[in-house]
């Protein structure tokens, strides 16, 4: 006997979706075998995409991934199966064999020049192509929040890019690569170089945030270390002066772009015990080092790790930068 569910829709909220190209989705139109409210058994008809069985029982084409990855399979298959978890089924990513690993790839400069910090626009292409083309699912960096706090479940293969201090290379290098793939990416700006001839201006950083792909969040005020006293300065001058670097460029983010800031990305990557504190007094969700590794779902929230991605990266190199698993034998 079928049992057809009315309003499976509705049992897990979907998250909100990101921009995704303009793809035609079909209606999926296989038979329910089975189901509760957690899971549907569906035999696919043989039109349906995990998009338009998506689109059918979980509200939106973008959560494809989802019954991709609980069947470990690209595509569905006519006359096989496919379970459709209504809920998630694994928040933290952890397998027999080990667990989940979300790496956060940080870029400077796309484009020309003779610098570590300039990666090629052919590189940088060559890189999101690689992305594409392999499987792995480019997620918002404030899905991450909820990830290290084992609320939120993402792709086996998620990856999170974004770029540091603001240059302009980011809107006309960047961006049209990240509206070709469809890629979502967050841009720290640190405030004090908006003001130099190569940074982004504000046009340029409301276009990019307008188009859904783009979002804008701290870098610090003047890309001071951190961790670094000045001669002479006392503590209170110290904690002035960090809290000068925190807050201003939120406010001046916040105040140019409708956008909460609530991401930092240390300057050289370095936070100490007081950082953490003024950061966690000032309300930010994440803090962003330059450790390399990937995030589990156990990583501190105000000290995650990111990958630099330098100069001419050949793509193998760029491939060991993606580390969206750490083997350990949990039995």
């Amino acid at each position: 006997m079928l049992v057809l569910i009315a309003g499976c829709t509705t049992l897990t909220p979907p998250p909100e979706p990101g921009p995704q190209p303009a793809v035609e989705v079909k209606q999926a139109r296989g038979e329910v075998v089975a189901s509760n409210d957690r899971f549907v058994l569906y035999a696919p008809d043989a039109g349906d995409s995990f998009a338009s069985i998506a689109q059918r029982f979980l509200g939106h084409a973008s959560r494809q991934w989802e019954i991709a990855d609980f069947n470990d399979a690209a595509r569905p298959s006519p006359g096989k199966i496919v379970a459709i978890p209504l809920r998630p089924t694994n928040p933290q990513g952890v397998r027999a064999h080990g667990y989940q690993t979300v790496p956060i790839l940080c870029y400077h400069r796309i484009g020309g020049g003779i610098s570590r910090m300039i990666v090629s626009r052919q590189s940088f292409e060559a890189q999101l192509d690689y992305l594409a083309r392999n499987g792995y699912r480019v997620v918002r960096l404030r899905d991450i929040a909820d990830f290290v706090s084992g609320k939120k479940q993402l792709p086996k293969k998620a990856v999170v890019l974004t770029f540091d201090d603001g240059h302009v290379s980011a809107y006309q290098q960047a961006f049209p690569l990240l509206k070709k793939y469809g890629f979502p990416a967050t841009f720290f700006l640190y405030t004090d170089f908006l003001t130099a001839k190569d940074a982004l201006n504000w046009s340029q950083i409301r276009e990019m945030a307008d188009s859904g792909l783009a979002d804008f969040q701290s870098h610090s005020k003047t890309h001071a270390n951190l961790v670094v006293r000045l001669p002479d300065e006392t503590d209170q001058q110290y904690r002035r002066r960090l809290d000068t670097e925190i807050r201003v460029p939120r406010e001046l983010i916040e105040r140019n772009v409708a956008t909460k800031v609530t991401e930092y990305a240390y300057p050289y990557g370095d936070a100490n015990e007081v950082v953490l504190e003024r950061m966690t007094q000032s309300g930010y969700r994440l803090g962003l080092t330059v450790n390399p590794g990937g995030n589990a779902f156990f990583a501190h929230p105000l000290m995650l790790r990111r990958t630099m991605i330098l100069g001419e990266q050949s793509v193998e190199t760029f491939k060991s930068a993606l580390d969206v698993f750490k083997e350990v034998d949990l039995r």
